[in-house]
């Protein structure tokens, strides 16, 4: 008769990797569709709402370009269409990564990402990036 806590133990592991490999799965379909369908054609998505609205770049500007560079193997293009994008990268994996090795160990979810400090340089960050990429001295960091 197989032990019913270790039945229970694998079944508790299943539920907990459920929601970092669904985020994988998530990740995978949105790389494989802007993979297919190439963002440099007009037409194929939306233009950026703040784009239009204002005739600036967000930070988010050419995410969707990049990630078509990046799966068609292209990372020099993917670099001169939002550095910003790509340098997030090798972070999100790393988070993702910690993500499903603690929920494979049965561990409890940690309720912070990050020290607050990290998060506020982060921020920072970000906004420097967003006033610089719409300077003409920033013109290489535009899309």
């Amino acid at each position: 008769m197989p032990d019913a806590n270790l039945e229970r133990r694998g079944t508790d592991r299943f539920r907990s990797m459920l929601a970092p490999l669904g985020v994988a799965a998530a990740a995978g379909a949105v790389f494989a569709v802007v993979g297919a369908i190439d963002p440099n054609q007009p037409g194929n998505y939306p233009t950026c709402p703040f784009l239009w609205a204002t005739g600036l770049f967000c930070p988010g500007c050419g995410t969707l370009r990049t990630i078509h560079a990046l799966a068609h193997l292209d990372p020099v293009a993917a670099i001169g269409l939002n550095p910003l994008a790509l340098a997030m990268v090798p972070f999100l994996l790393f988070w993702w990564g910690r993500w499903l090795i603690r929920a494979w160990q049965g561990r409890p979810r940690r309720t912070t990402l990050a020290h607050p400090a990290y998060l506020w340089a982060f921020l920072a960050l970000v906004i420097v990036y967003w006033v610089v990429r719409n300077t003409p001295f920033g013109a290489f960091l535009a899309p």
